[in-house]
């Protein structure tokens, strides 16, 4: 696929309007060919008319036509893998090979939101049937079902280029809903989101959808955003990113004259909580596990576990040993962009400032943006009383921290901020701990982990990616796994209808053999 850098607006590429600009590769220093378009407002409202028109047809696509274009776009996606992953791999200084992974699992994630869509449980079609005999009233026919929000816009993020990015979950499980999407790509790779944004396109046209489906548009500084919030047509946003930033698009989607929700995934430190029959059993061990984590992908990970606590007693030191063995060893590596890595050092002065005594280093820097790995330690008392210790730090850093007591332990778990996931290692013997530790947690996470850790996460109907400001601006909502497609969704019943005028999951044949709440029972009669 030869790179043309314009916008994807429709079925249309676009050039630029608002100026241009050259991906840069963060290993080398180097700018990348071609120059990418930068749109504006009117290539804003020209996408968001585009994904209104479409919106009607789409949303009203029957269920297996809209599943086979979810797997249309796996197809795509799995055809360009070679391509993708090299091209991802020189804008981000990572692994081709690691993204040629990230490509697969996110063709698997359409595959998956594909059968979401054909078995059509997420249309949560329930049927009430008129009792025109029911006294002291009769009791009219209500039906009712699932439907799509209308257009969404998508921000891309940096540290998933793909799997968090134009073809990401957000992009999956709106289209899986029946909303079309408005992506706005992230700078840091735009050569990624045009292979990316170029599959969807194609997929859109194989499958005879309206072009308003789907448009890829890029810009600068924060005009454009507040374009795309601002626009009247968009029905709900996504953001995967900073507090800071996410918090700056949710405030402005609620000063709209009609407020729309933003469903933001922002800050996490994923503590992990090391019980004490399972420190003295397995101390080294998880010691070195969660020193391994935390450096997956150069510790660019909303879910990596920063933060350990356990009190201090037998095979604490093991664990301290372990950590820093693994940290010692760890060679400093290229950081997604400048600004990341810039953040990364200015957050680890600010732990140092706070207190945190350093106790193990990777191997130094070579490069300008390379991200050393680092290991720190502080108390109890430390923690509880210095509020940025418990605040994000994104890259290769972990802290631990030195209880006194089952007690502090509990009072620690207190003082966290709301998280993607917190995690528990524990023996038999730890479990009336656990007891009363795991209340606190639910209060503060969407994830709880048992004797594992909180990276990797699989995308399963079981599986969330969501918690209590600030991990995300709307906790009952995930973006990942398959429920993540009921933040594009909303109810609407439809009473005394004939039945040739009602949708086909709601006439009282049944023809798709969906899964009904029929008058109070889960049938398929």
């Amino acid at each position: 696929m030869t790179l043309t850098g314009d916008l994807l607006i429709g079925a249309a590429q676009v050039p630029a309007t608002a100026g241009t600009m050259k991906a840069l590769n963060p290993a080398t220093g180097e700018y990348l060919e071609p120059e990418f378009a930068f749109g504006g407002v009117a290539e804003v409202d020209r996408a968001l008319r585009l994904a209104d028109e479409a919106f009607d047809s789409y949303s009203h696509t029957g269920l297996a036509e809209r599943a086979a274009f979810l797997d249309l776009v796996a197809d795509k996606l799995e055809a360009v893998k070679d391509e993708l992953a090299a091209r991802t791999s020189l804008e981000t200084g990572l692994p081709a090979a690691q993204f040629e992974g990230e490509t697969l699992r996110t063709a698997a994630n359409f595959r998956k939101f594909a059968t979401v869509v054909r078995q059509g449980r997420f249309l949560q079609a329930a049927v009430d049937p008129a009792q025109p005999s029911r006294q002291p009233a009769p009791r009219l026919d209500h039906r009712l079902q699932k439907v799509a929000l209308g257009p969404v816009v998508i921000f891309g993020a940096s540290n998933f280029p793909i799997s968090y990015s134009v073809a990401g979950g957000d992009t999956a499980s709106a289209l899986a809903a029946g909303c079309p999407v408005v992506l706005k790509a992230h700078n840091a790779h735009p050569g990624s989101s045009e292979i990316q944004g170029r599959a969807i396109q194609q997929a859109v046209a194989e499958a005879g959808l309206h072009e308003g489906v789907f448009s890829l548009i890029r810009g600068a500084g924060n005009e454009i955003g507040e374009a795309l919030v601002d626009h009247p047509l968009v029905r709900a946003v996504t953001f995967t990113g900073s507090e800071g930033g996410g918090m700056a698009l949710y405030r402005r989607a609620q000063q709209r004259p009609d407020p729309i929700p933003v469903f933001t995934e922002m800050t996490s430190v994923n503590p992990t909580f090391v019980l004490p029959a399972a420190l003295a059993a397995r101390g080294a061990e998880i010691g070195a596990g969660l020193a391994q984590r935390a450096q997956y992908n150069v510790g660019q990970a909303c879910l990596k576990p920063a933060v350990l606590l356990a009190v201090d007693g037998p095979g604490f030191a093991e664990l301290r040993d372990a950590a820093r063995a693994e940290v010692e060893k760890a060679a400093a590596r290229t950081m997604l962009t400048p600004g990341i890595h810039d953040a990364y050092t200015g957050n680890v002065r600010r732990m140092q400032d706070s207190g945190a005594i350093r106790i193990g280093a990777g191997q130094a820097p070579i490069h300008a943006w390379d991200g050393q790995s680092l290991l720190y330690e502080v108390t109890g008392e430390q923690l509880l009383s210095q509020p940025a210790l418990r605040e994000e730090v994104f890259g290769p850093s972990v802290l631990l921290v030195r209880l006194t007591g089952l007690e502090q332990l509990q009072e620690a778990a207190r003082v966290f901020r709301g998280q993607l996931s917190a995690t528990v290692h524990a023996e038999v013997s730890d479990h009336a701990v656990a007891v009363q530790l795991l209340p606190i947690l639910e209060r503060r996470t969407g994830r709880i982990v048992f004797n594992a850790f909180s990276i990797p996460q699989e995308a399963t109907s079981a599986s969330v990616h969501t918690g209590p400001f600030p991990a995300t601006s709307d906790s009952r909502f995930t973006s990942v796994g398959m429920s993540a497609i009921e933040r594009f969704l909303r109810p609407v019943t439809y009473q005394n209808f004939p039945d040739e005028l009602l949708p086909e999951p709601l006439r009282e044949a049944n023809p798709l053999h969906l899964w009904r709440l029929v008058d109070g029972e889960l049938t398929r009669d």
